[in-house]
């Protein structure tokens, strides 16, 4: 199970795969690496298998039931999960797996159509990625000034080199002309940082890759992902789709979710993840401290309220910082 990954499953394309299931009175597990359903019966129990890499579509009806196992595999190999009635109607809530929108859809229009009414102009756009950038420095600045814990492990946002650093970041951002601007800039600060949180925790010839098996990048990797549920939670509650990027990619899956987590992640993620390496943690142990951190610093209130704000503005004009 563990040396399967992910495109190994999806070698058959959607358009070409097989069969959509439907399922009533049963317990669909994983199972020894395969997704499988039960169904009891008087003497014995009898599993059937379920070829993940082949389907389409997994509806479950009445009387069943799903692992959490089950579900990671299932997206893994990108299955629709849907929840419906017996007989497969009516269909009460189904789409990718990771996030399940009910087809009942109430959620605001407002912060919609703000943001719709500047994506499609580039120059708009370009000014709600300065934003984001920004407040992200903002964020840090915060939570670096006050944060005991982080203090006491010697972050520090009056240090002079990380006020150079930001200081150099918020003039190159201002002084961007376009989207790859932004990401070059950003990859500049995040390395100082990197360098700056390395120094600081005494993990000297510290490289950041995201295979890297050394505790730092095993950290980080597992904070972002925190930062990314976040980010992808706020987007959802306020019904924008996750497409409607505005730095890192019109085509890129689920964009706008990089996009909204880079509010938070150097401000928290960042710190902790060398921070725990140092102390040699557990997995668990960073987790918790993160969702911690996330709680005390209010970063998903933030999140919402940085988004709000943008959708809200409608028209950003040139130069614009909200």
């Amino acid at each position: 199970m563990d040396d399967l990954s992910p495109s190994d499953l999806k070698a058959i394309l959607h358009s070409k795969r097989a069969n959509l299931y439907y399922l009533e009175h049963c317990r669909v597990m994983q199972k020894d690496g395969r997704v499988l359903y039960l169904q009891e019966a008087k003497h014995e129990n009898q599993y059937w298998n379920i070829p993940i890499a082949n389907t389409t579509v997994l509806m479950l009806g009445t009387g069943t039931s799903i692992t959490q196992a089950a579900v990671r595999m299932l997206a893994q190999a990108g299955v629709l999960l849907g929840f419906s009635g017996g007989g497969g109607t009516p269909l009460y809530m189904a789409n990718e797996i990771e996030w399940l929108t009910p087809q009942s859809e109430y959620r605001p229009t407002q912060y919609l159509q703000g943001w719709l009414s500047f994506w499609f102009d580039d120059a708009q756009r370009f000014q709600a990625a300065k934003h984001i950038q920004m407040a992200r420095i903002d964020f840090l600045n915060t939570v670096w000034q006050k944060d005991k814990d982080l203090k006491a492990e010697g972050f520090n946002a009056a240090d002079s080199d990380i006020q150079q650093a930001i200081q150099n970041y918020s003039q190159r951002i201002e002084s961007a002309q376009k989207s790859a601007d932004i990401l070059l800039t950003e990859a500049q600060l995040t390395k100082a940082l990197y360098k700056y949180a390395a120094l600081l925790t005494k993990q000297d010839g510290f490289s950041r890759e995201r295979e890297g098996l050394d505790k730092a990048n095993a950290f980080l990797n597992h904070g972002n992902y925190l930062a990314y549920g976040l980010a992808a939670c706020t987007l959802w509650v306020l019904g924008i789709p996750h497409g409607f990027a505005v730095m890192h990619g019109k085509t890129r899956r689920g964009a706008l979710v990089f996009d909204v987590a880079d509010l938070i992640k150097d401000a928290i993620v960042l710190p902790w993840a060398f921070i725990c390496a140092k102390e040699n943690a557990t997995e668990q142990e960073f987790r918790q401290q993160c969702l911690q951190s996330f709680t005390n610093h209010k970063a998903l209130d933030f999140m919402f309220d940085q988004v709000k704000a943008i959708a809200l503005r409608g028209e950003l004009e040139e130069g614009s910082t909200l």
